[in-house]
């Protein structure tokens, strides 16, 4: 109580205080880029998708923009340590994404390399793809897939470098004929998505969807 008074949690967009289980006020909650497409149509992540690797069905919660409210949420989640980000946009993707009667047999998160896991103390998907495995009834492993290489973040990287990711990823378990949801936080080149699902797909007789928190337009 003292810490909350000290240190009040405020608002992302505009610095007012709120309740300390939220990221936004109510008004600017409104001005979140939410992406209005399903996990089913043919959107446009789906597009950019079917260029680099066969994928199945893509979902993108929101758009990343240079200045927008999006990036700050995002920024809030894997670089300030703010582990609970990741329970506030799973509940927003609940609301707003259906599988209908084709769920995904598994859950998978982008990993981090074990150097970059030491250095951030956490990895920034785990909370959120836990909550919706929890909400959907979909397993998740977090460890089916291993980074092999350590390398700066995407949004630090320069573009030659971003397509640069031959053998960074590797599967680690034997997967065969399962429909995986791969989830990442913002998708950009989509370079790293596609590596991955590279590697699912080379494993066995598997198909991939995809799922953003953010897709970077």
């Amino acid at each position: 109580m003292i810490l909350d008074i000290l240190f009040p949690n405020r608002c992302l967009g505009c610095n007012c205080i709120i309740s300390a289980d939220l990221l936004v006020c109510e008004l600017c909650f409104g001005r979140i880029d939410f992406i209005h497409s399903g996990y089913f149509d043919d959107n446009l992540i789906k597009e950019r998708c079917r260029l680099l690797f066969p994928v199945e069905n893509t979902f993108a919660l929101m758009q990343f923009g240079k200045e927008n409210l999006s990036r700050k949420i995002i920024h809030e989640l894997k670089y300030k340590s703010r582990e609970k980000a990741g329970e506030i946009l799973a509940e927003w993707t609940t609301t707003r994404l259906d599988f209908k009667d084709q769920k995904p047999d598994l859950m998978v998160s982008v990993p981090l390399h074990p150097k970059k896991l030491k250095e951030r103390g956490y990895n920034q998907l785990h909370v959120f793809t836990e909550k919706l495995s929890a909400f959907y009834g979909i397993p998740f492993d977090h460890d089916v897939i291993k980074r092999n290489q350590y390398s700066k973040a995407q949004a630090l990287k320069d573009k030659q470098n971003r397509l640069k990711s031959e053998n960074v990823f590797s599967v680690t378990k034997s997967i065969t004929q399962k429909n995986i949801l791969l989830i990442d936080d913002v998708f950009t080149t989509g370079n790293t998505i596609a590596s991955i699902a590279w590697e699912i797909l080379k494993a066995g007789n598997n198909t991939v969807n995809v799922l953003v928190m953010a897709m970077d337009v």
